[in-house]
């Protein structure tokens, strides 16, 4: 990067079904929490990250459309959409903003209004936007659909058993107990797991994570923005990656080898001069169990057909070798599509703060978030490390 790019401001609002809040309002109130904790009043620039506002809740234009809404009339302001990774995506372009020299200060905000599509198929034919519409949806095939052939593949191919994917779900709900912005605040167990209703074989219901609504921002700030701000914790952004892979299944050249998401942590890793071991809490990208075994391995923390292992080993616990889902993930936390990739930064720099209580991760001082769109087709990866 050209310059030294910070975090200084969190903010979230919890996820669930807000039948009582509007888009707008939604994402405001994480932009009103992260300005608070930045110590800035207003940014040089909005990003915003969406997917489905225009089918679901009838609004494009979010960009300005939230900057009105928050006082902010005259900034730059613009919508970013990349499928699920739509909030790692705003973040990224408010860390080139500021590296570039193009901006002191950018808030970057993912927000998603699910539930305004509730009952009329809206949701489902909006998320499988995310697929090749030619060659994929055209034929009948569901999102959930794609990411089950993906797990049957990854089953057949490492003779890997459907009940090794329940540490996953386990792992995520355990941690989602301790954490009040969650949407299953509930233990599940291996039992509950292997008996949850069967939505697309080996897919189950405890296998996904759910439709849901929230709004998650982060502040962003230059070196020389920081002399301005009071002394707080510094978190410095390392890197900030992504690639891309073919939207359609049939396309890909090595189906289970997840391209994109090798390859964006490949750069991720060069970028910050890190490896793997180097890690200490990973936010990764549960949309469904099979994306968090292909997720381990492409990053490199475990070998092709061992992210299941790794999972039934205990490995990726609070205490284990390579934390994931410290704060319940996109299984428990939710998965509001475009506000995802922004929730997964929130919970890194929470815990490189140390400031995630019950499930603070030991000594964490190096962290890195993947956020993913559709089945692999774009990657995002950023890495994070605490300052003083």
């Amino acid at each position: 990067m050209l310059r030294d790019v910070y975090v200084i401001g969190i903010g979230q609002t919890p996820i669930g079904e807000w039948w009582d809040k509007g888009l707008r309002l939604l994402g405001f109130e994480a932009l009103k929490a992260a300005i608070a904790d930045s110590g800035i009043e207003k940014p040089d620039a909005l990003f915003v990250g969406n997917m489905l506002a225009e089918r679901l809740s009838s609004q494009a234009h979010l960009g300005p459309l939230l900057a009105d809404f928050a006082g902010w009339r005259g900034i730059e302001a613009a919508t970013v959409e990349a499928a699920c990774a739509s909030g790692g995506a705003a973040f990224q372009a408010g860390v080139r903003a500021i590296a570039s020299g193009m901006a002191e200060t950018v808030v970057a905000l993912g927000v998603e209004k699910m539930t305004d599509g509730m009952g009329d198929g809206s949701i489902l034919s909006g998320l499988a936007t995310a697929a090749d519409a030619d060659y994929e949806i055209m034929h009948g095939v569901t999102f959930v659909a794609l990411n089950a052939l993906m797990m049957q593949a990854y089953m057949r191919e490492y003779k890997v058993p459907h009940e090794n994917f329940a540490p996953f779900s386990v792992n995520a709900h355990q941690n989602a107990v301790n954490n009040p912005n969650a949407m299953f605040r509930k233990e599940i167990t291996v039992e509950k797991y292997l008996n949850a209703t069967m939505i697309s074989p080996p897919i189950n219901l405890l296998d996904s994570s759910p439709i849901c609504d929230g709004a998650a921002a982060v502040v962003l700030a230059s070196g020389d923005a920081l002399r301005n701000l009071p002394d707080a914790a510094r978190i410095k952004v390392l890197a900030s990656a992504s690639a891309t892979d073919s939207v359609s299944l049939a396309e890909r050249h090595k189906l289970l080898e997840a391209e994109a998401i090798k390859a964006s942590a490949d750069k991720a890793y060069a970028m910050a001069k890190l490896k793997p071991d180097d890690i200490d809490v990973f936010e990764l990208h549960d949309a469904f169990s099979i994306m968090a075994a292909l997720s381990l391995e492409g990053c490199g923390f475990a070998a092709p057909g061992h992210g299941t292992d790794m999972a039934c080993d205990g490995e990726i616990a609070l205490g284990g070798r390579i934390p994931v889902c410290t704060m319940g993930g996109l299984k428990a936390r939710g998965h509001p599509v475009g506000a995802t990739g922004v929730y997964e930064i929130v919970d890194v720099i929470t815990q490189l703060r140390g400031a995630a209580a019950a499930n603070q991760v030991k000594d964490a001082a190096i962290g890195m978030s993947q956020n993913i769109g559709g089945t692999g087709a774009t990657v995002v990866t950023h890495i994070f490390a605490r300052e003083g």
